[in-house]
This record gives C-alpha cells, structure tokens and sequence, in this order.
C-alpha cells in the first residue's frame, strides 16, 4: 500500500481549502486569513499597488498545514497561488522541494480536486479519497 500523502491546496487571499489525500487519517483542513478582505484603493501619483500584501502569517499557518505532505498540488483561482509558492521558496524551502505544481482554478469542488490530485499524482489507489471535514 502507498503511504504517501499527496496534498492539494486551493487557496486565494481570504482562506485556504487543504486536501490531503490518500491518507485514511487525514481530514481537509480550511484556513482562513485574519485580513478584512477590503480591497484598497489606488490613487494616482501615490506610490504603491493600491493592494494589500500578503499576509505572511496566514501563509505560515497554511504551510504548516503542509509539513508532513510528500508531494504537494497548489491551487488557486489568482495571484495568492503564486505569492505562496514565492513564499514557501523564501521561508520553507524543503517544503517547496515538495511542491510538484501550480494550476489555475476557480472554486473548484472537493469532488473535482480528488479527482485532478489522482490524475496529477498519477495513482490508482483505492484510498485515495476526502476523509470528514475539519475547519481551523
């Protein structure tokens, strides 16, 4: 039996969905950011993107989440998959040697994700399924 644990993130800049999968003791993890969601606004001839930045501790709670992940998926309908995964370059790098891809995606459902982790992962073990529901 393969004991690996393949995870899938999906996250943007408000919350993280965290899948592991192919691990009968692991449920999916939901991790939210302590940030008002509120966009800025930009005003001309002020310097700045008009955005927030990244939320390092949210990151760090989300990577944390990861840690005990053999190959990992992130996801994500925007930027914040990539500034994640500059993130885990900057500050995680063994985590970010686990880092297997990055793939654009709306708000995909659980369903869908189990499926793209078993195609991506290429793996046809029958455990390989979403356990109960966690959120943190």
């Amino acid at each position: 039996m393969n004991t690996n644990i393949y995870s899938v993130v999906w996250l943007d800049h408000l919350q993280a969905k965290i899948y592991q999968v192919n691990s009968r003791d692991t449920d999916p993890m939901y991790i939210h950011t302590n940030q008002t969601g509120q966009h800025l606004q930009h005003k001309a001839n002020v310097p700045g993107s008009g955005h927030n930045g990244i939320d390092a501790e949210f990151f760090k709670r989300v990577a944390s989440a990861l840690e005990k992940s053999d190959s990992v998926l992130i996801t994500g309908p925007g930027t914040a998959k990539n500034e994640f995964n500059n993130y885990l370059d900057k500050t995680h790098p063994a985590l970010s040697g686990r880092v297997r891809g990055l793939e654009t995606l709306d708000h995909p459902s659980e369903t869908f994700l189990v499926s793209l982790a078993r195609s991506f992962f290429k793996t046809n073990d029958p455990t390989f399924k979403i356990v109960g529901s966690t959120k943190h």
